[in-house]
């Protein structure tokens, strides 16, 4: 009898202890090109808080702020800063911007293109391929071979970078657009299927497939590396952020500060962006 007695207190107080075990979920959506850091950074958090549980789906940096907005997540990620449209329609929410990292966004061209000799583009010539003013790689010294121009949807960070400081308006309608994708892997992609296309894509996507443009600003020859975006050189450089109240729980608020800590900055300088460090 004593001994049905003791196992019973045993397993009522094992039950309580795992009854007052509450998981805590922090939920992220937004910016394609700011989830790779925060993918790896979770990954790192929840071995060290095991009652952490985050759910993390992209969309772009206007369906995240939107989300953020709607409650529907804690966390927003974009890869641009708060459009004043969004600041004058969200007055009511008391928000806080954490810049983890720097980024820019190349003027990408398919490596057959690159290596025939355009290696390098000015703004006139980028606003001109996408209106369809130019539609012949040969008018830029390539060869004779009709652009690809690959746009991306216009809930996307990375287009509204591209636009604003190409064109002077993230709303920008390009009239000589071949294709529209969204993620990044979508435009690395297409970009990479292409022998003549030019698209828009973080820095830190370019590889020997798909090359970036040199830009040439006022006849300065500026190259996309971490170097000038580090020294703001480069003028499509742009912050990544993580939006979220201020007014967040506990547990959203340890997430950001693992994030902005010297261990959490690890991640950014390993996704290959500027990190605050």
């Amino acid at each position: 009898m004593k001994i049905f007695i003791t196992l019973s207190i045993i397993c009522s107080s094992l039950f309580l202890i795992g009854c007052n075990s509450k998981k805590t979920t922090i939920k992220i959506s937004g910016s394609t090109t700011v989830l790779p850091v925060i993918s790896k950074a979770a990954e790192a958090y929840r071995i060290l808080n095991p009652d952490v549980h985050i759910l993390i789906n992209s969309g772009g940096s206007g369906v995240g702020f939107s989300q953020f907005s709607k409650g529907i997540v804690d966390i927003g990620m974009m890869s641009r800063d708060i459009s004043d449209h969004e600041k004058t329609s969200n007055k009511g929410i008391n928000y806080e911007i954490n810049t983890i990292g720097r980024d820019a966004v190349a003027v990408a061209l398919s490596s057959e293109i690159f290596d025939s000799g355009v290696t390098t583009l000015n703004l006139k010539q980028i606003r001109k391929i996408y209106m369809g003013e130019i539609k012949n790689w040969k008018i830029l010294g390539g060869p004779d071979r009709k652009i690809f121009v690959i746009d991306k949807e216009k809930s996307r960070g990375t287009r509204h970078v591209f636009m604003k400081n190409v064109f002077g308006n993230e709303h920008q309608n390009t009239p000589g657009t071949s294709l529209v994708t969204g993620s990044n892997n979508e435009e690395l992609s297409a970009l990479t299927q292409s022998n003549a296309a030019i698209g828009m894509i973080s820095h830190s996507w370019l590889n020997n497939e798909v090359k970036g443009a040199n830009l040439n600003i006022k006849g300065k020859i500026i190259e996309p590396t971490l170097k000038t975006i580090l020294s703001d050189n480069y003028p499509l450089s742009r912050n990544l952020n993580l939006i979220s109240k201020k007014s967040a729980k506990p547990e959203v608020k340890k997430f950001l500060d693992f994030i902005l800590s010297a261990q959490g900055q690890k991640f950014v300088t390993k996704s290959g962006y500027v990190s605050n460090i």
